[in-house]
């Protein structure tokens, strides 16, 4: 007889099949952020006036432009500036990954904190994915960074779902096993439903693929090796996975076995990059 899980999952999955499952859509904010930044020559005045109808997002823009992940000398406080400081396409992806944050809010308590929890760890991820792709490649930062931010956007309908099921929240294992299990299908079908670009739909489903090759890298490589940086030691089952049987770090470009003091100029970038994003 099928299990708690088994049964959960089996539902879940079958509604994803018949497209039967609500996806979450994206932000208002981000879609006309997106429409706009498409434009052919759109300048940093154009951007700057769609922003600026997200007052809270706009705030943070120029929080951002003064940060020391842009080293810049003088402080501004204009909206305009600060994307002609970011940049017009590195402003329109972190402006995306930045809406979804607001997606991750529940009316359950023990489900928002879950929430707050996978956002937290996505903004590690992506803070670590931004500074490997300006590091080592030469994948854009502003993508890597979004790539990380919407790696476990799977896991919002799961606990939309379990919000509906109060047994399913109380029993924790339960809805672990179930996001575990479905949240990269589910990723990607939200992505798909989002018109995002091929190379990042690609990142909820095979992040977690530690065999996975492919002939360069890509948000995939990143997003796992950041990944793997953020469960190591920890007592999560891929604390312990052997990074030197992981393609990706070679496609990256960095050393299985480097020790962590080899990385110590990257630090201070990825910690300047976390605040950036909290």
């Amino acid at each position: 007889m099928p299990n708690t899980v088994e049964l959960i999952q089996s539902e879940l999955d079958d509604a994803l099949a018949k497209d039967q499952l609500e996806l979450p859509t994206l932000p208002e904010v981000a879609l006309k952020i997106r429409d706009t930044a498409t434009k052919p020559d759109i300048s940093p005045r154009e951007l700057a006036g769609v922003v600026a109808e997200d007052p809270a997002l706009a705030t943070r823009f120029v929080r951002i432009a003064n940060s020391p992940m842009f080293r810049a000398i003088r402080e501004i406080d204009d909206l305009q500036q600060a994307i002609g400081r970011i940049g017009v396409e590195y402003a329109a992806n972190l402006a995306a990954g930045l809406a979804i944050e607001n997606m991750f809010q529940a009316t359950s308590e023990l489900v928002d904190r879950k929430l707050r929890a996978v956002w937290a760890h996505a903004c590690e991820v992506a803070a670590i994915s931004g500074v490997l792709a300006k590091s080592f490649t030469r994948l854009r930062p502003d993508q890597a960074t979004l790539a990380g931010l919407i790696h476990t956007i799977g896991v919002l309908p799961i606990l939309t779902f379990a919000e509906d099921n109060p047994s399913l929240i109380r029993d924790s294992f339960a809805l672990d096993q179930i996001i575990d299990n479905l949240h990269g299908k589910i990723g990607t079908k939200i992505l798909e439903h989002w018109d995002f670009s091929d190379d990042l739909i690609l990142v909820p489903g095979h992040y977690m693929d530690f065999e996975r090759h492919v002939a360069e890298a890509d948000f995939v490589d990143l997003v796992m090796v950041s990944y793997l940086q953020t469960r190591f030691g920890s007592a999560h089952p891929h604390g312990s996975v052997d990074w030197a049987e992981v393609p990706a770090f070679r496609n990256v470009g960095l050393d299985p076995d480097f020790e962590d003091a080899e990385l110590e100029e990257y630090h201070e970038d990825v910690a300047t990059a976390k605040v950036m994003l909290v």
